[in-house]
């Protein structure tokens, strides 16, 4: 079975404008008809931010046959052979849900996740523990990074809730995990933190952080870089010690669509982009005082379009629903994202 390769010379991006379409949480038992309407935008690229399927397995035969049931659909095979894609992924693909580091069949369900993907051979994400992994693409004598981020493989245990927003009337639902203020704790791992640094620290304009779960809400009780409040302000710190300009983040997990905005001393604006629900939706949305845009409920996907005739680029934030009608669109400058 042959699947589309998305190497970097594959991607090729117009000098003007950039469009990239990204989604999240997609079950390979549905028909998925979302990934026509994306191919009918005519993005450069797509981004899977993860649960692309629904393993939730110990036998690699079963994830392979997920897989596969994706990969085969009409409406995967038509976005394949018009858009580019890369891919990260969350704890649903990885292999078991909310899983971290003790997952062990981590080393087989990567060797799966590349070869579905076509990672080439002599790829670096095969060549270290985890799937991290970032290009820098040359545009109109602009750069763009994407950062494609792990939160899987190196991930601590997480833990239980313990009764943190017992007093607040917001959270009318049953909540699954606390905070952990223990600094040891880590969602990236030492490795994978020692890359970021790096690759921050290249030069670039706008840098897309890729993250399977989502970094700029406030705490929830679910899965989130809130749970790790030393890891996500250890992230902020990195962007301000590295004066890496131009950083938002694409991030999926919960099943809706919204535009999160946390505001951080001595940090520009820092954005959260999510779009989750290519298959799968909730029926609520959880309390987020940084919301700005959405929650949009509906089988969607989002679009981020980059403007780059402008000498202060215009970056433009789009969720477009299964019917393909606009549900919201929020648009910056590149300068209120900069030192």
């Amino acid at each position: 079975m042959l699947f589309f390769s998305c190497k970097k010379d594959l991607v090729i991006f117009d000098d003007n404008t950039t469009r990239i379409a990204f989604g999240s949480c997609g079950s390979q038992n549905n028909d998925l008809p979302i990934f026509n309407v994306i191919t009918d935008h005519n993005p450069d690229l797509f981004i899977f931010l993860g649960d692309n399927i629904y393993g939730d397995t110990e036998d690699m035969n079963v994830l392979r046959r997920k897989y596969n049931q994706l990969g085969i659909k009409a409406s995967y095979q038509n976005m394949k052979k018009n858009v580019p894609i890369i891919a990260t992924w969350d704890d649903h693909d990885y292999g078991w849900n909310d899983a971290g580091k003790y997952y062990k069949f981590k080393e087989e369900s990567k060797e799966i996740f590349l070869d579905f993907f076509e990672e080439p051979l002599n790829s670096e994400r095969r060549n270290h523990p985890g799937i991290y992994h970032s290009e820098i693409y040359s545009i109109n004598n602009k750069k763009l990074q994407i950062i494609l981020l792990d939160n899987r493989t190196f991930r601590s245990n997480l833990k239980s809730y313990n009764g943190e927003v017992d007093n607040d009337n917001r959270y009318n639902y049953s909540l699954d995990y606390g905070i952990i203020n223990n600094p040891d704790s880590t969602l990236l791992g030492e490795q994978q933190w020692i890359w970021l640094e790096k690759e921050l620290q290249k030069t670039s304009d706008i840098r897309l952080i890729c993250s399977g779960t989502q970094f700029g809400i406030e705490y929830n009780g679910y899965e989130a870089w809130a749970n790790f409040p030393y890891e996500q302000q250890k992230l902020l710190n990195l962007i301000k010690s590295t004066n890496a300009n131009g950083v938002m983040f694409l991030t999926g997990d919960v099943h809706y669509a919204e535009l999160s905005k946390l505001n951080e001393e001595n940090l520009y604006p820092i954005y959260d982009f999510t779009s989750s629900g290519l298959s799968s939706t909730w029926d609520f949305s959880t309390p987020n005082s940084n919301r700005i845009k959405g929650p949009i409920m509906e089988n969607q996907f989002g679009l981020l379009t980059i403007n780059w005739e402008e000498n202060n680029p215009e970056i433009i934030m789009e969720v477009w629903d299964v019917n393909n009608t606009l549900r919201f669109k929020h648009s910056i400058l590149l300068s209120e994202i900069s030192f």
